[in-house]
């Protein structure tokens, strides 16, 4: 078996809002944190830091806000970088979103917004 399988589906709410950055090259990036509860409400939600490129980026730039609920299907790695006052290598888990799914809006928004917005979800993440 020559193949490898590196994917990670979580579906929780978003923590805070979209951090985006568009690139000189035309590139977009999108990193937010999100919130998974385990199965049994009284444990702590563990929290995922996802990173997004390109049109599905743009997609949670455009609709994704605090306490969104979304599905995602990603790729799981680390980013490693060295530490700038001790100079030892440092990392931290990121999932690399491939596929997202809006499943609701935020507390405060309306049902209607919601299925615009997946609508938009569906014709531009290049499902």
């Amino acid at each position: 078996m020559s193949e490898y399988l590196n994917r990670i589906t979580l579906v929780g709410r978003a923590g805070q809002e979209p951090e985006v950055r568009y690139f000189e090259s035309g590139a977009v990036k999108a990193s937010i944190s999100v919130a998974v509860r385990p199965p049994y409400k009284s444990e702590t939600p563990l929290w995922f830091d996802l990173t997004a490129w390109g049109s599905t980026a743009e997609v949670i730039a455009n609709y994704v806000k605090k306490g969104t609920q979304i599905a995602i299907l990603g790729e799981f790695s680390f980013d490693r970088w060295t530490d700038k006052n001790s100079g030892t290598m440092r990392s931290k888990p990121v999932v690399t979103v491939q596929k997202i799914e809006l499943l609701s809006s935020p507390r405060s928004e309306d049902k209607s917004s919601l299925e615009d917005k997946q609508t938009a979800n569906i014709t531009n993440a290049n499902f």
